[in-house]
């Protein structure tokens, strides 16, 4: 079996947000900067949040409105460290991080509305899920299953990784199945 990736140092932990960040190369939300980061289990939110808060006290991290969002974006001190830094970073998780962002990005970028309803038929229950951009549908799929506790599951994984289920399920139907591997 595979060993886990996973940051631990707070560090590494430090240069990851900030390759991340300047990779993406616009501002982010401190949200979406922590989903991005937490996505494929790199840094838990405890640790994100915790170094968060120091890249800010340091000045590598730089505070701005853009509309009535606070975002962030990197300083020219903390693009410095980003850079002279990040080969300490092991290639899969710079590379399965990035493409991670770019993906919920994309997805948040086009406004996609999602829903998920869980209702009881004859003692199973129907999972319906709905991805929907500009009242254009652009997934919807329907799931029986035997237990309230897996309709329950599926519709909390909906939520919180949609735009996984929209290129899972993609990619399933187009035979597509190194997306999934």
């Amino acid at each position: 079996m595979a060993e886990e990736l996973k940051l631990t140092g707070k560090n590494d932990i430090k240069i990851f947000i900030l390759f991340l960040l300047d990779g993406i190369g616009y501002p982010l939300s401190r949200d979406d900067l922590e989903e991005i980061c937490v996505t494929d289990n790199f840094v838990s939110s405890f640790d994100f949040a915790d170094c968060f808060a120091e890249l800010v006290e340091r000045d590598h991290l730089i505070q701005s409105v853009e509309g009535e969002t606070e975002v962030f974006s990197v300083s020219p001190v903390g693009r410095e460290v980003a850079a002279s830094l990040q080969d300490m970073l092991v290639a899969p998780i710079r590379e399965r991080a990035f493409r991670s962002a770019l993906r919920i990005l994309s997805f948040k970028k086009r406004e996609a509305e999602m829903s998920c309803t869980v209702t009881e038929q004859d003692g199973r229950y129907l999972v319906e899920c709905y991805v929907k951009e500009k009242k254009v549908t652009l997934m919807s799929a329907s799931i029986l299953v035997d237990s309230k506790e897996r309709a329950d599951r599926m519709k909390e994984n909906f939520y919180e990784r949609p735009e996984v289920i929209f290129k899972g399920l993609s990619a399933l139907l187009a035979c597509e199945v190194n997306y999934l591997f």
